[in-house]
């Protein structure tokens, strides 16, 4: 079975967001609601994959992607957020996002998400919001 987090520094949102993910046999470890205590959580639990928005206050989302990828490149972390600019976009590609899933998320389009990530596809950025594109490296 496969294992995550979800960090969101919005309440409901985690909760709705754990509740899709055990629908879909996902074990959920934990919830925390900035990067810091994602950072910590991650640490704490070691899921095979995290899911983190990227705008929280205090310890945004780039803080626990960096930090999570500079201990370890090999941690599938994929960002959940609503943010469609290209700074960002360039800033998710920097830090190695593994995916992107673009707000309101489909769980048909997560659990694809989920799988190509977990299947080591080479995957730079993947992009949902109701299609998927791949970009391979």
């Amino acid at each position: 079975m496969t294992s995550a987090i979800v960090v969101d520094d919005d309440y409901d949102t985690v909760e709705v967001f754990t509740e899709f993910l055990k629908l879909r046999d996902i074990e959920v470890l934990g919830k925390a609601y900035n990067g810091q205590d994602g950072v910590k959580l991650f640490q704490d639990t070691k899921p095979d994959i995290v899911f983190s928005d990227i705008w929280m206050p205090e310890f945004d989302g780039f803080y626990l992607l960096n930090s999570l990828k500079e201990a370890n490149s090999q941690t599938k972390v994929i960002m959940v957020t609503a943010d469609l600019t290209q700074e960002t976009d360039q800033k998710l590609k920097e830090s190695n996002a593994d995916a992107v899933i673009f707000k309101p998320f489909k769980i048909n389009h997560v659990m694809e998400c989920i799988e190509k990530v977990m299947n080591k596809s080479m995957i730079a950025t993947e992009i949902i919001n109701n299609t998927v594109e791949s970009k391979r490296i």
